[in-house]
C-alpha cells in the first residue's frame, strides 16, 4: 500500500486548548505523526512526499475568503499589540450578529470568530504550511484510488470538523472532503465517505449536505455528550447522508455491527470509490476515551471496509494516545490488507 506524509506537519504545534475550562497542553502534536510513522515502518511501508496541495484543489471545498483568512492571519495576528503566539477567538458572532450585521469582518480578531467554530483550533505561525502539506497527502492519495488503487494519508492536522469557510477541532483544511472531491473530478460518479474518528464528521457532513454524490456515514460517539455536541444525530438526513452515533462506552461488538450499517449503506449506494476519515480516539485507551474499541475492534473494521474492494483514500482523522496509534494503524492496515 502507498502511503504520504509532508514533514511540514511539524511546523504546527498547537499549545491552547481549552478543556471544561481550563487551559492544558493541545493533544494534537508532532508527536502523534511520528507513532504514526512508526506503524507504517512495521508494515514496511515508507511513506511518500507529495507535493503541498494547490490553490485550485483547495477551492473545490473551500471558500476563497476562508482560506485567504488561513494563509494571512498569523502575520496580521503577530501586529496586534500584546499578542499571543497562536490565534485562538475571544468572540464568535452569533446567528443574531450575522442577521443584523451590514459589513463583512475585515480585523483579524473579527475575522478569527467568523471563520473558527471554537477555540479548539489555534492557528500558529506554521498551520497553514502544515495543513496545506496535509491536504496535499490526502489528495496524492485520492489520485491513487482514482486509478484503482488504496492509498494511506498520514494528514496532520486532520480536518474532518472544517466546514466550507470555518476551521474547528483541531482542523483547518478538511482532508477527506478534498480526496472525495478528487475522486470524482477523476470520474466517481459515487464517492463514499465512511468516518469511523470517535466524534462526528460535521464539516465533511456540511461540505456535502445538499450533494446526492458523495454519501457522507459517521459512527461516532453520542454528540449530545460529545464533541461536537450540535450535529451527528441519527434524525439528521441531507441529500446523501447517514449518521450512527453510539452510547458511551461502546465496545467492539456493537461498533462493528454500527459499522455493518455503514458498509451496507455504501453497498446500497453502489459507490464506485470510498474515502475512509480514520480516527484512533475511539480506542479504549484514548484519553477522553468515549467509546471502548480495542486494537483487535480496528483490525476487524479494517477487513470489514477492506472486503468492501472500492478504490480507497484511507485520510488520517484523530487518535491523541501517542503510545498506541502507530499499532492501532499497523493493525487497521494489515486487516484492510487482508481483505482486499
Amino acid at each position: 500500500m502507498k502511503a504520504f506524509h509532508h514533514p511540514d506537519e511539524a511546523q504546527h504545534a498547537p499549545d491552547f486548548f481549552l478543556m471544561r475550562g481550563r487551559v492544558r497542553a493541545n493533544y494534537e502534536v508532532p508527536a502523534r505523526a511520528a507513532s504514526l510513522r512508526e506503524g507504517l515502518s512495521a508494515l514496511g511501508i515508507t511513506p511518500e512526499t507529495p507535493p503541498p496541495a494547490p490553490p485550485a484543489a483547495l477551492l473545490s471545498v473551500h471558500t476563497a475568503e476562508y482560506l485567504d483568512f488561513l494563509e494571512h492571519a498569523a502575520a496580521a495576528w503577530a501586529q496586534l499589540p500584546e499578542a499571543g503566539r497562536e490565534i485562538v477567538a475571544n468572540i464568535h458572532p452569533t446567528p443574531e450578529m450575522l442577521a443584523q450585521s451590514s459589513r463583512r469582518p475585515e480585523h483579524v480578531i473579527a475575522r478569527t470568530g467568523a471563520h473558527t467554530a471554537d477555540t479548539a483550533c489555534p492557528i500558529g505561525p506554521g498551520t497553514w504550511t502544515a495543513a496545506v502539506g496535509a491536504a496535499g497527502c490526502a489528495l496524492a492519495a485520492a489520485d491513487v484510488a482514482a486509478k484503482g488503487g488504496t492509498a494511506y494519508a498520514l494528514c496532520r492536522p486532520p480536518g474532518h470538523h472544517a466546514y466550507a469557510a470555518r476551521a474547528g477541532g483541531h482542523c483547518y483544511i478538511n482532508n477527506s472532503a478534498l480526496a472525495a472531491q478528487r475522486l470524482r473530478a477523476a470520474g466517481a460518479k459515487r464517492v463514499a465517505v465512511l468516518d469511523i474518528d470517535s466524534h462526528h464528521g460535521n464539516g465533511t457532513q456540511g461540505i456535502f449536505w445538499e450533494r446526492e454524490d458523495v454519501l457522507t456515514i459517521s459512527l461516532h460517539a453520542d454528540p449530545s455528550r460529545y464533541y461536537p455536541w450540535y450535529v451527528g444525530f441519527a434524525e439528521e438526513k441531507g441529500a446523501a447522508n447517514l449518521n450512527l452515533p453510539q452510547p458511551f462506552g461502546t465496545g467492539d461488538d456493537v461498533w462493528l455491527a454500527a459499522l455493518a450499517d455503514g458498509i451496507a449503506a455504501i453497498r446500497a449506494f453502489r459507490a464506485e470509490a470510498l474515502v475512509v476519515p480514520l480516527g484512533f480516539d475511539a480506542s479504549d485507551f484514548e484519553p477522553l476515551a468515549a467509546l471502548k474499541v480495542t486494537a483487535d475492534g480496528f483490525a476487524r473494521a479494517g477487513q470489514a471496509i477492506g472486503a468492501l474492494r472500492l478504490p480507497t483514500a484511507i485520510c488520517q482523522e484523530g487518535g491523541y494516545n501517542v503510545e498506541i496509534l502507530g499499532r492501532l494503524l499497523e493493525r487497521f492496515l494489515t486487516g484492510f490488507g487482508e481483505a482486499a
